[in-house]
């Protein structure tokens, strides 16, 4: 592996932007080319980092011999055939949540990374944000079991704009995106796969055409069980707030916060390098890549997430 990964992004939006900001803190790695469907805003976010190329379609950037990875945050609607197409072109890939929206998509992508043999690995940010690090170095210890998990998820997206107050060109879901967070977290920190999944959601909107509020059950193999709540009319405290319930002690994450539950700040900050989980996450695709080995998140490892929300679907149709 030369000595400077050159990546491609695409998808320059509101996450384009956080991985920007951290890929600025990692040492020889250099993003190359900006893919974007607005090509004046695409090359305001070139210039502003000083991206050499700009293109508005993936397959330029696919094109360029010198990209050796790629980071699509475009949206979920093309995640799946997109991660394919970098996997064809001999690109490493990592693909913001969710690896697909459907459960079919998920096994295509699955079944590409294992063909071309290059690091695939999809933004599931919580398994690196320090707070559920922390959690997780805890239950390895053998000094916490979870019982059960309580989870929030609540923003207020009556209309379709995105994290940075800006109209979105493409519709957000609760279960292919946010529910898929806490679905994959929930098993990977228990240790053992989901089996048993219950969902109900409430009305449809009438102009976005998804569910703004939708209520998940969970339980693990060993037991533990998980309630989770979304919404998208929720008008404040925004955000996702987990609470760990085990058999030593109670723990709420915010982000990159912990408290226990006595809501006293847990000091993570020697968990790991950085405190931003997004750049944590970016940190291991870069090094999976070095090092020619499976990441953790990759496609294979966070699989089974997406059978879970197949399952879920389902339901709902139903």
């Amino acid at each position: 592996m030369k000595q400077t990964i050159k990546v491609a992004l695409a998808g320059p939006g509101a996450f384009g932007i956080k991985h920007l900001d951290a890929i600025k803190n990692i040492a020889d790695v250099e993003v190359v080319s900006v893919i974007g469907r607005d090509p004046e805003q695409t090359a305001k976010v070139a210039a502003q980092y000083g991206i050499p190329h700009v293109a508005t379609d993936l397959a330029q950037s696919l094109a360029l011999p010198e990209v050796d990875a790629v980071i699509l945050c475009t949206p979920t609607q093309v995640h799946a055939a997109q991660a394919i197409a970098c996997l064809q072109a001999g690109k490493h890939v990592q693909v913001e949540i969710p690896m697909a929206d459907s459960w079919a998509d998920a096994q295509a992508l699955v079944d590409a990374q294992k063909a071309a043999g290059k690091v695939a690995m999809v933004g599931h940010t919580r398994r690196f944000n320090p707070s559920h690090q922390w959690v997780n170095k805890k239950i390895a210890a053998g000094e916490f079991n979870i019982q059960q998990m309580d989870v929030q998820t609540y923003f207020f997206r009556r209309s379709n704009i995105n994290a940075l107050g800006q109209p979105r060109s493409w519709t957000d879901h609760l279960l292919w995106h946010h529910a898929a967070h806490t679905v994959d977290l929930f098993a990977y920190q228990c240790g053992s796969p989901i089996v048993k999944a219950n969902a109900i959601q409430g009305p449809i909107h009438p102009t976005l055409g998804i569910a703004m509020d939708m209520s998940i059950q969970l339980k693990a193999a060993n037991g533990a069980i998980c309630t989770l709540s979304l919404s998208f009319n929720n008008d404040g405290p925004l955000g996702t707030f987990f609470r760990y319930i085990g058999d030593s002690g109670t723990y709420i994450a915010r982000y990159d916060d912990l408290y226990n539950g006595k809501e006293e700040k847990i000091d993570v900050s020697q968990v790991d390098v950085s405190m931003n989980g997004i750049e944590l996450q970016d940190r291991e695709f870069f090094a999976a890549i070095r090092e020619g080995r499976e990441p953790n998140a990759s496609v294979g490892k966070v699989f089974d997430c997406y059978r879970v929300l197949g399952e879920l679907e389902k339901q709902l149709a139903a």
